[in-house]
């Protein structure tokens, strides 16, 4: 159970930094090669935010790895992908069809297969 719930804290910050990377690209506009471009990325909140989130996941996934069974904590990299169908949805007002739902199924049918 241990598993699941830090799998799941760290499925939601690479989500998290996933979606605020996409908001983060929004805002860039059109690339050029002006320092004017790289201030206005590199002061960019968004990016900042990004960052963030991949850090904290990336050090919950040292721990993860670390105290865990290999084969056990790969697979629930996969719960980030049922995280971004939901962010999809409310964030970015996709439409999500039903095969995709019946895939994020069974996805969490697995995690919980592998965790047990």
């Amino acid at each position: 159970m241990r598993l699941i719930i830090l799998s799941i804290i760290q499925s939601i910050l690479l989500c998290g930094g996933q979606v605020l990377l996409k908001f983060a690209l929004n805002k860039m506009g059109t690339f050029s090669w002006t320092s004017d471009f790289f201030v206005r990325n590199l002061t960019n909140w968004w990016f900042l935010g990004c960052g963030i989130c991949y850090a904290a996941a990336t050090v919950l996934w040292m721990y993860i790895v670390k105290n865990f069974p290999f084969s056990m904590a790969y697979p629930m990299i996969s719960l980030s992908y049922v995280f971004g169908m939901i962010a999809a949805m409310w964030f970015f007002h996709e439409q999500i069809p039903l095969v995709r739902w019946v895939g994020v199924f069974l996805i969490m049918s697995g995690c919980v297969l592998i965790a047990k």
